[in-house]
């Protein structure tokens, strides 16, 4: 580079790490100058210009454009930035899905800020742990979740305030976001009985998003999907995420109504869908999918749970072929997805990892199994997360030499597809959320007069999974109705239990003394038949 140019662009030459525009001519049209580093904000001021017109967000009838919403995140990023908002502070969102909250989750990053999402179905003690874990200086949220964070000293601000921001002049916030700073921590339900935070970077979440554009390319040019997760859970928000920065067009559904959600996939041309396998089975079950025109949709992938024979045959008969993935919250996501070439041929099957992404399945010793033998999956790649929040012992127990070690049981076999067998770490998913057995447990354990409780997973029509409390009184009578009011007001309402099973002797155990809940399972494989719903 010549001395001439190098004096007309010192910023550049000089700081090679903190690109800034040195002169209009360089900005958009509407002020807001592109972020040129391998950021999340940087993928959205380039579709802010190459895609200006083009909706990024619906939600019931309103949208938003890439240039207008690209506005709006630079306004509401200056905005906490005036409210006193640092670089690396946490910022708590406690809400239903919203265009304001998805500016708002973009805004931190911008202003080098942590979103970190609560559930917003959570009771007040299971997000005052949280808050007081993440160490928050704001928390925004809707007006009925107000009184769940009184007496929790962080300031407050209404999700409203975001919105009130959608018009106004240009800003421009005084931060550069960097591309290894943590911008979000998701509240993960582990083997503990307590949420852990994992933590994700700009570059984590971008090699995420990178690699499934090289892998499938499906939504390399963009194209409508459909987000029905809640922005609190990992699905959500690496979902917003993930399309955001591949430019699509993201329709926002607050529920699951199988007719509207084939609606949506026909009339707004849906190029993926991805989601749990109860949302494709009231889909083919309605009398009108037979003839719905799916000539648009060129990607349907499932997780959280096996898909049948049926399921598969029936979106078969349609021309199209239900993938099924494989990931968890701490992989950044899908980690791997069955190819559509072999997707008919191997339908259980995960797929055998990523362009950037390896897997292996090893013993209790921490050695590498042979084909089609089971054991503990591994994963290693640039999504990964960062670590758990303020675990440090968490972070050591599941990152070990470069390897995610998952807690989940697999298998791969010799063309080196994965199968998913089952959870090491005691995880319910209803409804595709992940419920914490141990959480459950502790909750439970705190009514009078239970000696001995175990959660385990009870099937269920709906969510695929619900929670099943088994407990033991010593021969002691138990209030059912109580325990489950008890319940209600330590835990969201789904992950109260369904079903209680009240025993006459003490637990089985393994030898290690521990209950033994493989044992369990098979005792109560039939509690959805045989046991009375409590709630």
């Amino acid at each position: 580079m010549s001395s001439d140019l190098a004096r007309k662009r010192p910023n550049l030459v000089n700081n090679p790490e903190k690109l800034v525009f040195m002169d209009s001519r360089l900005r958009g049209n509407d002020g807001v100058g592109v972020l040129p580093m391998l950021t999340i904000n940087s993928a959205l001021h380039w579709w802010a210009k190459n895609r200006r017109d083009v909706v990024a967000l619906s939600l019931g009838g309103d949208e938003v454009t890439y240039g207008a919403w690209a506005g709006w995140i630079e306004r509401v990023a200056a905005h906490l930035e005036a409210r006193g908002v640092k670089p690396g502070d946490r910022i708590n969102a406690c809400a239903a899905n919203s265009l304001d909250y998805c500016t708002l989750a973009l805004a931190a990053m911008r202003a080098g800020a942590i979103i970190a999402p609560l559930n917003a179905r959570y009771t007040a003690h299971e997000l005052d742990e949280i808050v007081a874990d993440h160490g928050s200086s704001l928390i925004v949220c809707e007006p009925g979740q107000w009184d769940k964070f009184t007496g929790c000293g962080v300031p407050l601000i209404d999700m409203a305030e975001i919105g009130a921001l959608r018009t106004g002049d240009a800003a421009r916030p005084a931060h550069d976001p960097k591309p290894d700073d943590c911008v979000i921590i998701i509240s993960t339900s582990g083997s503990t009985a307590k949420p852990k935070g994992v933590m994700f970077s700009h570059r984590t979440m971008l090699a995420y998003i990178t690699a499934n554009a090289m892998e499938d390319g499906a939504l390399r040019d963009g194209g409508g999907v459909i987000v029905v997760a809640p922005l609190a859970t990992s699905a959500g928000m690496v979902q917003l995420i993930h399309y955001a920065v591949l430019g699509c067009t993201m329709y926002l559904e607050p529920v699951f109504d199988a007719q509207r959600f084939l609606d949506i996939l026909v009339e707004k041309k849906i190029v993926s869908f991805g989601g749990a396998p109860a949302f494709f089975e009231r889909i083919a079950a309605l009398p009108t999918f037979a003839d719905a025109d799916l000539s648009a949709l060129k990607v349907v992938t499932v997780g959280g749970a096996r898909v049948t024979k049926p399921l598969f045959d029936a979106w078969k008969a349609r021309g199209k072929f239900i993938r099924q993935v494989y990931g968890q919250t701490e992989a950044g996501g899908n980690s791997t997805v069955m190819p559509a070439a072999l997707a008919e041929a191997h339908p259980e099957k995960c797929g055998w990892g990523g362009v950037f992404t390896e897997h292996k399945i090893i013993d209790a010793d921490g050695n590498e199994l042979p084909p089609n033998t089971e054991g503990q999956i591994l994963i290693r790649g640039p999504a990964v997360m960062l670590g758990y929040w303020n675990n440090p012992q968490a972070t050591a127990e599941t990152l070990r030499d470069g390897w995610l070690h998952t807690g989940d049981i697999g298998t791969i076999d010799e063309l080196g597809l994965i199968t998913f067998v089952d959870r090491l770490k005691d995880i319910i998913i209803s409804g595709g959320l992940n419920i914490s057995a141990a959480e459950v447990e502790r909750a439970v354990m705190e009514f009078p007069g239970i000696e001995e409780c175990a959660v385990i997973a009870a099937k269920d029509d709906r969510f695929q999974e619900t929670p099943l409390a088994v407990v033991y009184t010593g021969g002691a009578a138990l209030d059912v109705p109580a325990l489950i009011a008890h319940c209600n007001a330590r835990l969201a309402d789904f992950k109260v239990p369904r079903y209680v099973a009240v025993r006459e002797e003490p637990m089985p155990r393994l030898a290690t003394a521990k209950i033994s809940k493989p044992a369990l399972r098979t005792e109560y494989a039939d509690a959805h038949l045989t046991l009375p719903k409590v709630r």
